[in-house]
């Protein structure tokens, strides 16, 4: 990755100190719940994303953003916090992955993420929706991965990412990759670029937990 590039993803404390090495690991944790909202036609309407963040990374949050310093963050400070990560992940896609028969689906920003401090814990909450027609037929993918390795997206259990109003003649299954499996099948791909600039490939989704739909025809 790129050096002294601010991969921030809330807070202003990430602007000066994200000078990562190749093969960087991951500093920052979310518990994740992904839902996908589709129709009674099986026409995909919107992705719903929920992360809960770290007790550290959320600390540290409230603590930047805290600005009447009352040790909680209230609805400015909360907006302001969302108005930050939503600028910050736009090059990124939201770390959303999404494909459809082989091909990568295009997807609209979320107009806002909302944010939320509860129990020390920060959550943020954001609907996209995709750019174009999308739906479950053959088979779909929806991954969420941070492609600067900065960021853990992970998912407690499978229940974790789910469809809703899914077609009866499809079938659900999560993936969840081992990172060394994933590098050792695709070390060609994997070159100094990729780790220089992660934002100009798309070779995250090896790594990526995603939730696999398959439709019979």
């Amino acid at each position: 990755m790129k050096r002294n590039k601010p991969y921030l993803i809330a807070g202003t404390m990430l602007l000066t100190a994200l000078a990562h090495e190749a093969h960087a690991h991951p500093h920052v944790f979310a518990e994740a719940r992904l839902e996908i909202i589709a129709n009674g036609e099986g026409q995909v309407e919107a992705l719903r994303h929920v992360w809960r963040f770290d007790d550290m990374f959320s600390s540290t949050v409230l603590v930047d953003f805290d600005k009447n310093m009352n040790l909680k963050l209230d609805s400015e400070e909360l907006k302001e916090v969302g108005s930050v990560v939503h600028e910050s992940l736009a090059d990124f896609n939201y770390f959303q992955i999404v494909m459809a028969n082989g091909e990568e689906v295009e997807m609209a920003a979320p107009p806002e993420m909302m944010a939320d401090f509860s129990d020390n814990q920060l959550t943020l909450l954001f609907e996209s929706k995709p750019k174009g027609d999308l739906r479950l037929k053959g088979s779909a993918s929806f991954g969420v991965y941070d492609p600067t390795f900065y960021t853990a997206i992970e998912f407690p259990d499978d229940g974790h990412m789910q469809v809703e109003n899914l077609p009866g003649n499809c079938k659900l299954k999560v993936v969840r990759p081992d990172p060394d499996e994933a590098i050792a099948q695709n070390q060609d791909m994997l070159t100094p670029d990729f780790f220089e600039d992660a934002s100009n490939n798309d070779l995250s989704k090896i790594f990526a937990t995603r939730l696999e739909v398959t439709c019979d025809e």
